[in-house]
């Protein structure tokens, strides 16, 4: 039985991970890095630590499993998206910190950029919006304040790319220099209509047309590794996409109208447009999906940046709960919120309103208020959060929409994902698979090492959720719907 060995690069850690041939987690093991806030609003990582992580993991993995690295048909990797590093060619050695897609450092840049009028521009290219989340204006910053990068740069010294392409020169030796569609669809730099990287985009940020990745099919082979002698020959890099994608394939969402939300610190909401680019409406973006050997795929995405965060800020802050679990009994104790609404705008609204000055609030409070309803009102806003984003997806899409899949740490919830198929309507199926993120980029690398040949074969692998149906009447629902938009026009 062949097995895929991934790689999961995220905001926190890295994961090394084996599934078997049936898309079944074998095991994992995770190697945390090191958070770097040189300024407020700054965040960035270390690279070299980044990978010597992955190598790490992957070795301690491989020493816990032996039988099975004679048997290892390839690697796959997902990472955390819009997160940039520039680094030198050939050794690979970070010529900077990597910036990561928190950091907010781009943000007088885009204000700026956008009051020029060239918002349009990057929307109707590339499906975004001017914003520092992605890496574009972030890349400009670091050339200003460090020349001798874009230097570097321009005389084809230096190369940079998200964690993706950078893991992959690493491992590879600096032989090859490439990404996938969907990292490179987040970078504010690709035409995604296209396909190809605008060099007018490039321009506007001053990057080095000559410092760009080949981009390739998600189920394309990037090279082979031996991840640093942990191996002792080499197997293929195959299956590469964003993590937010590759949960959106993992949950096999593969029609026009299948949608998935990530329930993590912030959520990512996913919906499947299908195989031809639509330009975005103005609270939500538009990206590709994957495109790989089996299917092309586009997607809106709608990113909310308070979802589990609220959670814990009524842990930490408030010390309202002892712990998140307790969050469903508080709540369920109550048999509504009496009122009350939570807007969690601590940094700003995000999709589908994008208002980064909006703060956050807690309205309709009575002298009967208590704590219960206010951990009540929290999980709620992560619900409404959640159905702004999917009315804004489906009256531009025009796709009819009955069923949208969870996954992320927060399934786990059922009270929580009952209030989502309640305020939504829609009936919402809740992983209970894990690590959904590397599956999908395992399940791309099986498709691209020929192991299943079609979506359809993938349809078939176990695919296990607990389904949530609506209980709450539509009437009192949309009356719910309605007392949060009146409580955001306030925060407005």
């Amino acid at each position: 039985m062949p097995f895929i060995l991934a790689l999961d690069q995220s905001t926190s850690a890295t994961k090394a991970l084996l599934f078997d041939s049936s898309g079944q987690l074998v095991d994992k093991t995770s190697v945390e890095h090191q958070q770097h806030y040189p300024q407020p609003g700054w965040v960035e990582h270390d690279a070299e630590e980044i990978y010597q992580n992955a190598i790490e993991a992957c070795r301690l993995l491989l020493q816990k499993n032996r039988p099975v690295a004679q048997e290892i048909l390839c690697l796959s990797i997902t990472n955390q998206r819009e997160t940039v590093v520039v680094f030198e060619k050939g050794s690979g050695q970070p010529l900077h910190h990597a910036i990561v897609w928190q950091c907010r450092r781009g943000s007088a840049l885009c204000e700026e950029l956008v009051r020029a009028g060239y918002d349009e521009l990057a929307r109707t290219k590339t499906g975004l919006r001017i914003d520092t989340y992605f890496p574009a204006s972030k890349l400009t910053w670091l050339f200003d304040h460090f020349p001798p990068i874009h230097e570097k740069l321009q005389s084809g010294e230096a190369l940079f790319g998200t964690m993706d392409t950078y893991l992959i020169y690493r491992l590879t030796h600096g032989q090859v220099f490439a990404s996938d569609y969907t990292n490179a669809s987040r970078t504010l730099l690709y035409d995604i209509g296209k396909l190809r990287w605008d060099e007018e985009l490039c321009q506007l940020f001053k990057v080095p047309f000559n410092s760009l990745a080949t981009v390739n099919k998600c189920s394309a082979t990037f090279g082979a590794t031996v991840l640093g002698g942990v191996l002792d020959h080499p197997i293929p890099i195959c299956g590469i996409m964003g993590d937010s994608q590759a949960a959106l394939f993992a949950e096999r969402c593969f029609r026009p109208g299948n949608a998935k939300v990530t329930l993590g610190t912030g959520s990512s909401v996913l919906l499947n447009i299908g195989e031809v680019f639509q330009l975005p409406i103005k609270g939500i973006v538009s990206t590709i999906g994957w495109i790989n050997v089996a299917s092309t795929a586009y997607a809106f995405e709608g990113i909310i940046n308070y979802t589990g965060a609220v959670i814990a800020w009524l842990k930490d802050q408030l010390g309202l709960i002892a712990g998140v679990e307790e969050t469903a009994g508080i709540a369920a104790a109550v048999p509504d919120s009496g009122g009350v609404y939570l807007i969690p705008a601590f940094v700003g609204l995000s999709a589908p309103y994008w208002e980064p000055n909006a703060r956050g609030a807690i309205v309709g409070l009575s002298p009967s208020t208590d704590k219960r309803h206010i951990v009540r009102a929290a999980l709620e806003s992560i619900a409404y959060q959640i159905k702004d984003v999917l009315v804004e997806m489906m009256t531009e899409a025009a796709i009819p929409l009955n069923v949208v899949y969870a996954d992320g740490g927060m399934v786990n919830n059922r009270f929580l994902l009952q209030l989502v198929a309640d305020i939504t309507q829609l009936n919402v199926r809740a992983s209970t698979l894990p690590e959904l993120s590397a599956l999908g980029a395992v399940l791309s690398g099986a498709l691209g090492m020929g192991l299943f040949g079609s979506l359809e074969e993938l349809e078939r692998l176990p695919h296990g959720y607990i389904e949530y149906s609506p209980a709450m009447e539509p009437a009192v629902s949309e009356k719910c719907y309605e007392g949060w938009k009146a409580a955001i026009q306030r925060v407005l």
